[in-house]
């Protein structure tokens, strides 16, 4: 009888440099672990590759010259207005860092009481008492600094965002404001570069018909191959991170080739059809802090084909509830094992599926596979998951 589920297991793996074959230093690595623990593949495992290892393999990075470069081309050298970014370090201060040195004036609108994912700008009850509307109220920096006091430091990092941003000005060309309007930008510039990630869309077309002359998003920014080779087409520098004080690790691109090649590998090696998927952050929110932990434009940005869609599943504590009140409790076992083999092709709008949570497989798995590794030391950046699409019924 078998006794466990699904097992989740972070492999370690070297330092990959650009030009790494990536395929190769991904398989052999699973094949170490799965020697040394007595490991063995079986069909419809996933194997989770985290996006960084992916990026550095292909030498996706861009300095921040090529980022002011493409700013320039696109929205010339006077003046820029910059739409609902990210509140960090690591995602965005290095991009606004480019975006000051190319332009004489530099006009950044943030959301308020915190950016798209839930990094807080300010305390919502003194915003309450001080009766500012987040629907319809344009603050400036003084309004801010006035209502909510000369320093506001975010209650994880103790960064003092309105002023770190300020503080990436040159020769004082910053100007900052806050608003949840994107319109009230074209108070100031009729060029909008959109910042935001999920609501990038509706921002842009709010925008232009609003009467932006010139509107592009942070995914239309390093989209062609420039010096350093960087470049994504599809996200530009969404997903991108700090790599150094001059350059940036853009979101990888050409991902297909890399699940494809490690699922074609293992079936020649073992026989076995893994699923393989590249995953950046996890789709899941801090209960703490309330951050989203989305900053990417995707969790995953290319997967074998078998994880598309979403799982098909039933509640086993709805069944087991309600068998227990039909039939008392004898045959409750069984009877949930025969209703998961007789329906499993045809659950849409069953009542046992109430509470199965519809997301997509790639977002559960990517999602999944972020937790194991995490953003820090622990050095598994490969991710074996086994027993994901067993059920209750498998021996």
């Amino acid at each position: 009888m078998r006794t466990v589920g699904v097992q989740v297991r972070g492999i370690r793996a070297p330092i990959v440099k650009e030009g790494d074959d990536l395929v190769r230093i991904v398989v052999d690595a699973l094949w170490r672990a799965m020697e040394a623990e007595g490991i063995s593949l079986g069909d419809r495992d996933v194997i989770g590759i985290t996006e960084s290892l992916v990026a550095r393999a292909q030498g996706n990075f861009v300095t921040l010259g090529e980022v002011t470069a493409d700013l320039n081309r696109k929205f010339g050298a006077d003046e820029i207005g910059v739409v609902f970014p990210l509140l960090s370090r690591n995602r965005f201060s290095t991009i606004l860092k480019a975006i000051a040195e190319g332009f004489s004036r530099v006009y950044l609108l943030l959301s308020y009481p915190g950016d798209e994912v839930g990094n807080p700008l300010m305390d919502l009850d003194r915003m309450e008492e001080a009766k500012v509307n987040p629907s319809t109220d344009l603050l400036s920096e003084e309004d801010y600094r006035r209502i909510f006091g000369v320093e506001v430091k975010h209650p994880f990092t103790g960064i003092d965002y309105v002023r770190f941003y300020k503080e990436m000005g040159v020769n004082d060309n910053m100007r900052i404001y806050l608003s949840n309007n994107p319109r009230e930008i074209l108070r100031f510039t009729k060029k909008a570069l959109v910042a935001n990630v999920h609501a990038r869309i509706r921002t842009k077309k709010l925008l232009r018909a609003a009467g932006a002359e010139i509107v592009y998003g942070l995914d239309e920014i390093c989209t062609e191959p420039k010096t350093t080779g960087g470049y994504n087409p599809q996200y530009g520098l969404l997903g991108s991170n700090l790599s150094t004080d001059d350059k940036l690790k853009l979101f990888p691109r050409d991902g297909q080739v890399y699940v494809d090649g490690i699922q074609r590998v293992i079936k020649e090696r073992t026989g076995k059809n893994v699923e393989v998927l590249i995953y950046g952050d996890g789709a899941f929110k801090d209960p703490v802090g309330h951050i989203w932990e989305l900053a990417d434009p995707v969790v995953s940005p290319a997967f074998t084909p078998g994880l598309a869609g979403v799982p098909n599943e039933v509640k086993i504590k709805y069944l087991a509830d309600h068998l227990m009140e039909e039939n008392g409790s004898s045959a409750v076992e069984e009877g949930v094992k025969a209703y998961i083999r007789n329906n499993r092709s045809d659950l849409v709008e069953k009542e046992a599926t109430l509470g199965t949570t519809p997301r997509q497989l790639t977002d559960l798995l990517g999602s999944l596979c972020d937790l194991t590794s995490g953003s820090g030391d622990k050095g598994t950046p490969i991710v074996l998951v086994q027993g994901y699409f067993d059920n209750y019924t498998t021996e």
